[in-house]
């Protein structure tokens, strides 16, 4: 069990970020004591490392980590779903829907990555003006 401060030690976020990603809906609320202090878990902390990492290294907005967040939320509920069921037709039910969720996710890092490529070709363009007006004036100074 920890407290906020111990959290936002461990996450490397604020009190005020933990408390707005639990407004919003993106990190479930912990329980609370019995004089209102909101008590986390190992999984909180777990929880709130992924979201860092999704937004830090994927460059989600708010928005995209709550749908992200979301999908994977529904995944682990399948996923449990899955593994407490014998009946090889729920299953087999169970699996298509996880297939259908990991798609989603990974239709959400495409559109991501094409983004991010874009943004790469517009630098990649713009550096090749730079390098070409360097060497230009290198020729211009080399004439003189």
């Amino acid at each position: 069990m920890f407290k906020i401060e111990d959290v936002a030690r461990e996450c490397g976020l604020t009190k005020r970020t933990i408390r707005y990603y639990e407004e919003i809906g993106i990190l479930p609320p912990p329980e609370r004591s019995e004089g209102g202090v909101r008590i986390y878990t190992q999984e909180h902390i777990d929880m709130l490392k992924k979201i860092i990492n999704t937004r830090d290294v994927l460059g989600f907005s708010l928005q995209e980590l709550q749908r992200y967040i979301s999908i994977s939320d529904e995944l682990n509920q399948r996923r449990q779903s899955y593994n407490a069921s014998a009946d090889p037709e729920e299953r087999r039910a169970r699996l298509t829907e996880l297939d259908s969720i990991l798609s989603n996710q990974l239709q959400m890092l495409d559109e991501k990555l094409v983004k991010i490529s874009q943004v790469r070709k517009e630098l990649d363009a713009l550096k090749e003006r730079v390098r070409q007006g360097l060497e230009r004036l290198e020729r211009e100074s080399g004439t003189e």
